[in-house]
Formats: C-alpha cells, sequence, structure tokens
C-alpha cells in the first residue's frame, strides 16, 4: 500500500474515508475532530449528547456527509485520556481502518491519534496509527488469488508544521515495520508444502538483496562439516533437505554482534511422538520464531541502526519415517555436547541448540531466541503474554523495555540451577525434556546449555503464533509477533 504524509487540514483532503478520533467524557470535540464535526453541522456533538457515542476504545461509528469531500467519516474512541498509550492509538488506529475499509474504499486519510490533546510524542503516535491501519488491513492472499477490493492508498494528515517532519519519520518507521510484521504473518500462513525449508531460504535471499543484508544458506553437508548432529537429527526423517539460513547487517564495523535466532520448524507431526491429529494443520506456524526473526532483519537493513545484527534460522520438517529420531536416541551437538531424546516432539530446543552454538561461533555476544517452543507457556500464561526466560538481567530487561514501545507482551519466567536437575540425564549430558511441571523453562534452558558466554535470551511465542480473534489490529490467523519487539531491541541497543 502507498502510504503518503499530507501537510494540510482533513477537511481539504479527497479520500473515500476519513478518520478522525474522541476520548472518553469529551462533550465538544475539538482538533481536527472539532472542525469535521463543525462542518457536519454538529453531528458528532449530537451523537455525544444523544450517548450513542461515548468515545470507548475502539469504539467506531460512520457518518455519510453528502458536501465533503468524503464519502464516509469514521470517528474512533481512544478511551480514557489518561490511560492513552502507544499500544490504544495502534488498537484504535486498526479498528478505525478496518471500518474504512470496508466497501470500496481505495483512499483513506486518517489523522495522527494521541500526538493532540493525548500529549503523546508525535513521532511514535505517528509510527503507531501506521502499523495499526497496516496490521489491520493484512489479508492473506493465496497463491494464484488477488483481493481487488483493498484499499491502495493511505494518508496521514497533519496540519502542523512543527510537527511535519516527526510525523513523516514515524510514519516512514511504521511502514517499515508493520510491512515486516505482515511478511511474518504471510510466511507463518502460507501452506507448509509452499513453505518448505527451501522456501524459507529462497525468501531470505530475495530480502537480502532488497535489505542491505549478507544471507548464507548452509547446506546438509556443511551441517555434517560442523557437528551440527541435533538439526540433523530431527531432520534426518524428512525428505525436505534442512536449511541453515544466516542474515547479517553491519551497522557498527569492529561492534559487537547481536543475534536474533528463530525456530524454522516448517512442519511440525511431533515426528515418532506424533501429535494428536486435531489441530495438527495448524503445526505449519511452527516456523513462527523464524519468520519473526527473517522479517525483523529484513527491516532492520532498512531502517539501518549503528548495531551489527546476525540472524540465524535452521529450518526443517518433523515427520516419523523410517528414519526418523526416535526416543531413546541420543545426538551430539556442534558444541560436542550430547542429549538423550526423551520426546521426538520437543525438537524445538535441538534445532535452536545448533543454531544458538553457530551464532556465538560467528561472533555473537547477546543472543535472543525465539520460538514456538513449549504448550507448557500456553498454560502458564494464556494468550495474554508470551513467555522471557534469560539469565542475563541486561538483556532481559532490553526485552522487556522493547516489548512495552511495540505492544507486544512479554513476562519474565524464573531461572534456577534447581531446575537443571529436571534434565539430567543417564546416558548423555541432558535430556531433551523433563518432568511435566516448569516445562516452559526447562524448554528455554536446554538451549541455553549450549551457549558458552554470550547473553543470552529465550521468547517462547508458542501460543501468540497465531489468533482467531479480530480486535484493533489483530487478523485472524498468523500474527508476526516478536517481529517488532525484535526489530525495537535492535534499534534500542544501538542507541546506547
Amino acid at each position: 500500500m502507498e502510504v503518503q504524509v499530507l501537510h494540510q487540514d482533513l477537511l481539504q483532503t479527497k479520500a473515500d474515508a476519513w478518520i478522525v478520533n474522541l476520548f472518553a467524557g469529551i462533550t465538544q470535540p475539538g482538533g481536527a475532530t472539532g472542525a469535521v464535526d463543525k462542518a457536519l453541522g454538529g453531528q458528532i456533538s449530537r451523537l455525544i449528547e444523544l450517548g450513542e457515542f461515548t468515545g470507548k476504545l475502539l469504539e467506531t461509528v460512520v457518518l455519510y456527509p453528502s458536501d465533503l469531500p468524503t464519502t464516509k467519516v469514521i470517528i474512533v474512541g481512544l478511551g480514557e485520556a489518561e490511560k492513552l498509550t502507544l499500544e490504544t492509538v495502534r488498537q484504535a488506529a486498526g479498528a478505525a481502518y478496518k471500518v474504512a475499509a470496508k466497501g470500496k474504499a481505495k483512499t483513506i486519510a486518517t489523522i495522527v491519534h494521541g500526538a493532540g490533546v493525548g500529549g503523546l510524542c508525535p513521532k511514535a503516535c505517528a509510527q503507531a496509527t501506521v502499523e495499526g491501519a497496516l496490521l489491520a488491513g493484512y489479508q492473506y492472499e493465496a497463491k494464484g488469488v488477488k483481493n481487488s477490493e483493498k484499499p491502495e492508498q493511505l494518508l496521514v494528515v497533519e496540519h502542523c508544521a512543527e510537527k511535519l517532519e516527526l510525523v513523516k519519520c514515524g510514519v516512514g518507521r511504521g511502514q517499515i515495520t508493520a510491512e515486516a510484521t505482515n511478511l511474518a504473518r504471510t510466511l507463518v500462513n502460507t501452506p507448509a508444502n509452499h513453505m518448505t525449508p527451501t522456501h524459507m531460504a529462497q525468501v531470505a535471499e530475495k530480502m537480502a538483496a532488497e535489505s542491505n543484508l549478507k544471507c548464507e544458506i548452509l547446506e546438509r553437508e556443511d551441517m555434517e562439516r560442523l557437528g551440527m548432529g541435533c538439526l540433523l537429527g530431527v531432520a534426518q526423517g524428512s525428505v525436505q533437505p534442512p536449511k541453515l539460513i544466516t542474515l547479517y547487517y553491519e551497522g557498527n564495523p569492529g561492534g559487537e554482534i547481536l543475534a536474533l535466532v528463530g525456530k524454522g520448524l516448517t512442519f511440525d507431526s511431533g515426528g515418532i511422538s506424533i501429535k494428536s491429529r486435531d489441530g495438527m494443520e495448524r503445526m505449519k506456524n511452527d516456523m513462527a520464531g523464524g519468520a519473526a526473526v527473517l522479517a525483523a532483519m529484513g527491516a532492520i537493513g532498512k531502517l539501518q541502526p549503528k548495531i551489527n545484527v546476525l540472524g540465524v534460522v535452521p529450518c526443517t520438517e518433523n515427520l516419523p519415517s523410517g528414519s526418523a529420531l526416535k526416543p531413546g536416541d541420543v545426538l551430539e551437538a556442534m558444541t560436542g555436547q550430547t542429549i538423550e531424546i526423551i520426546s521426538t516432539d520437543a525438537e524445538g530446543r535441538l534445532i535452536l541448540a545448533d543454531a544458538v552454538a553457530y551464532a556465538e561461533h560467528k561472533g555473537a555476544t547477546r543472543i535472543v531466541d525465539v520460538a514456538t517452543l513449549t504448550g507448557a507457556i500456553v498454560v502458564a500464561l494464556g494468550d495474554v503474554f508470551a513467555g522471557l526466560i534469560s539469565s542475563d538481567d541486561a538483556l532481559a530487561e532490553a526485552v522487556l523495555q522493547a516489548s512495552q514501545q511495540t505492544g507486544e507482551r512479554f513476562w519474565r519466567m524464573p531461572v534456577h540451577d534447581d531446575y537443571r536437575e529436571l534434565y539430567k540425564s543417564d546416558v548423555a549430558d541432558m535430556r531433551n525434556g523433563g518432568a511435566r511441571g516448569g516445562g516452559a523453562i526447562t524448554g528455554g534452558m536446554i538451549i541455553s546449555e549450549f551457549i558458552k558466554k554470550a547473553a543470552w535470551a529465550h521468547l517462547d511465542i508458542a501460543a501468540m503464533a497465531s489468533t482467531e480473534k479480530t480486535k484493533g489490529y489483530s487478523v485472524k490467523g498468523g500474527t508476526g509477533f516478536a517481529t517488532r519487539t525484535l526489530i525495537q531491541v535492535a534499534e534500542n541497543l544501538a542507541e546506547k
């Protein structure tokens, strides 16, 4: 979609739909909303007076003027002014955009939400407004199917000259981060036979060419040479060849390297420890962590922060066959450590073991891995928070700070040596599974065993990778969750 910033009043803007806003409790609209109200002969004020529009968060109403350069006006509620955050701006922008996009609207014009009476930073509000709109407007287009009814243009209208440059900067950044998230959504939504490890590698190569990135794809023989027995062990049950994708962005030559490592399990049947048939078709989303890393790396290449970032995505399928990994087998990782297989359905920590080891081998001093790792995190946190497990307070705080800026919520789980007792093995250095209790924590900690010195944080996004809900800017299907947080972590660390 084309996104433009216009320096003018909304009333001067020709578009199929206008979007304005209102806080809860306001009886007399001001600013752009007040100007539109006056042009409409007080219709918005009348709605407030009658109690038919209260300004409640995500509440929307549509008016159809006859003598203005637009077909419809959407008013969206921002909720209580004292509770306004960038996330409520994002949600409100998304809710309004969905209403505006209905019908045959091709051009939608919006004001920046929250930068006036709300008092938030104009740049951040412009970014959140565009993010909310573009995320809400996402539609997965199946191969060969195009939707010609989608809007083609989003106009962000700002009348204040002093805010204009900040708004332009925020809009540009918001478009990059939203498009990255939508790319991650598309990768997750694509059927597994159209998004194999080979397909993911092709996406990475195309992205590198477009985003100032270096790309290297490790093939099976490369992994064998490096001793990546864990990744190869999971891959041995599938006819699809595994790929280890690496993307590198150099923004600070000679400086430290931040590694983003994403689980790229393009389909997970559970292997020999096979899953229930109910819902197995959703297991194409087990590469959501890898999708987030690929998309984030593309955005980082375009935003060009002053930091070095390495993206690593181990890609394979996990299938049962005569050659598949078996419970009781012992694998040797790139580090030389051995791991006993208790369940072949605990494969994410196996492929990530070699991936984080490789990231450290390539010089990473800080590693953030992201994965749909455990059902246990869903039990613990539901779909309200993703899990954060880290042995490094500074890196954990960097993730939490970034998540507050993006609205992607994480909850830090404890790490303690006593949990290591749960995955001790009699025949190897460790097992790939332990007791039922604390499964999300032990799953993450097992990954950390393959890192020698680098600071480490693990993001378990199992509950957040896809959604059945439509609310605000959320759309049914893949969410692209963690993409924007990974981008923000890199940018925040670059500024320190």
